[in-house]
């Protein structure tokens, strides 16, 4: 029993990396309404995240976006075998982003983000069929950046900049199916971390041949963010030998993948605009999560992840009505990094199908309304968590399935201010 509580504990781990059990991909209202393109648009400050070499290609010496949207998640976990159905009651999340950009002369332009991609939250009923797994997880995680965007030639820009990570975790579960004091409460467990951050950095280009074509590359580092002297609180533990669960504190490394982005945009025309981007995210690198207990009594212990890369598909359009309003059409293909036998309730998550649209509504010369929504299909997916004991033959925990139904709806607003 003891082993398997330490194996499945830190499951939580890998929900740092897709916020309540998906990527949290909005970084941009503008972005986000053409299927969260924007490696290759100059469009606003939202370059600042999608491709920084950009900024200096904005024509106004003073560039603003900020902007923040409502995540309303669904998942429903069932088990036909036992006539099993348990839905999240997850609460909204609000992922925010604000950037800027100051531009010295045509050449040179300084920039400051702010963002969360990484950030929600998932509850379960308590005592669910899952609960030795996942009760509930809370995370937040902030992104700044600050940045350069230099001019090569007239046509040639490069940018980038280091990036500071501060975020924490929240996490509670059941220690086992059955465990209780005695009177009948379900043993449990909360983890705690905050204050944890950590170090990495962007960089990218971006190339116009001509003028109604533009080409853009971003790179974003892997970052381990370094959870030390995390809590971890026992609850309802019966007076045992059997059970010698305290208080006690952790330490464990949680890497963030490094991704890669290649966009291009095409300006047919004053009204028409279309972009496509290439997302690679490089998810291999989180094979498994090591973790050292302060306590002598509780083994240290690892969680089998096994993930592959994984490759996201980005389409938007946009149309200029006139010159009040600007209208934004999109769509990408989200895939898993997880593979079979992997796949966990704090992480509920497939590949998606993700349909996006906004516009913008310029109220003065100087100010912009930007509005978007983004509605994510998941696949049903049909899935257990039972790492392969060929990969990983220390794993001793029992296997745990069932059906898997997510979705997302995010409604976003955002300003856009250019002086």
């Amino acid at each position: 029993m003891k082993r398997l509580f330490l194996l499945s504990l830190f499951m939580l781990a890998a929900a740092t990396t897709y916020a309540g059990g998906y990527r949290v991909s909005l970084q941009g209202q503008r972005g986000l309404a053409m299927g969260h393109t924007g490696v290759a648009v100059v469009n606003n400050a939202e370059l600042a995240f999608f491709n920084p070499a950009g900024l200096v290609f904005l024509e106004n010496k003073i560039n603003a976006s900020v902007g923040v949207s409502a995540v309303f998640s669904d998942v429903v976990w069932q088990n036909d075998e036992f006539g099993q159905v348990e839905r999240t009651d997850s609460p909204v999340g609000t992922p925010f982003y604000a950037y800027f950009s100051y531009k010295l002369n045509d050449r040179l332009s300084l920039g400051l983000a702010a963002y969360t991609p990484y950030g929600s939250a998932v509850e379960w009923d308590k005592d669910w069929a899952g609960s030795h797994l996942v009760n509930d997880i809370e995370l937040a995680a902030i992104y700044v950046q600050a940045l350069a965007s230099f001019k090569i030639t007239d046509n040639l820009a490069v940018g980038g900049g280091p990036i500071y990570v501060s975020g924490s975790v929240n996490f509670n579960r059941n220690l086992d199916r059955t465990l209780s004091d005695f009177e009948g409460n379900r043993t449990n467990v909360t983890i705690d971390a905050s204050n944890v951050s950590a170090f990495g950095w962007s960089a990218g280009a971006m190339w116009s041949p001509v003028d109604s074509l533009r080409i853009g590359v971003n790179y974003r580092s892997e970052i381990l963010v370094e959870a030390e002297d995390g809590d971890a609180d026992f609850e309802n533990v019966p007076n045992s030998p059997l059970t010698p669960f305290s208080d006690t504190q952790f330490d464990a490394t949680l890497p963030l993948p490094a991704e890669l982005s290649i966009g291009v945009s095409y300006q047919l025309n004053e009204q028409w605009l279309f972009a496509f981007d290439y997302n690679r995210t490089f998810w291999d690198v989180y094979n498994s999560l090591d973790v050292d207990f302060a306590n002598p009594n509780i083994p240290d212990s690892f969680n089998p992840r096994a993930y592959e890369d994984s490759n996201n598909y980005r389409f938007g359009v946009q149309y200029t009505a006139n010159e009040t309003f600007t209208l934004r059409a999109g769509y990408y293909f989200d895939g898993s990094p997880v593979q079979d036998g992997y796949f966990a309730p704090e992480t509920p998550r497939n590949d998606s199908n993700n349909f996006t649209g906004g516009l913008s509504i310029n109220v003065t010369d100087n100010v912009a309304i930007d509005a978007a929504f983004l509605y994510s299909r998941f696949k049903e997916i049909d899935a257990t968590y039972s790492p392969d004991p060929s990969e990983f033959p220390d794993y001793e925990g029992a296997p745990f399935g069932g059906t898997y139904k997510s979705s997302a709806f995010v409604p976003g607003l955002g300003v856009t201010i250019k002086i």
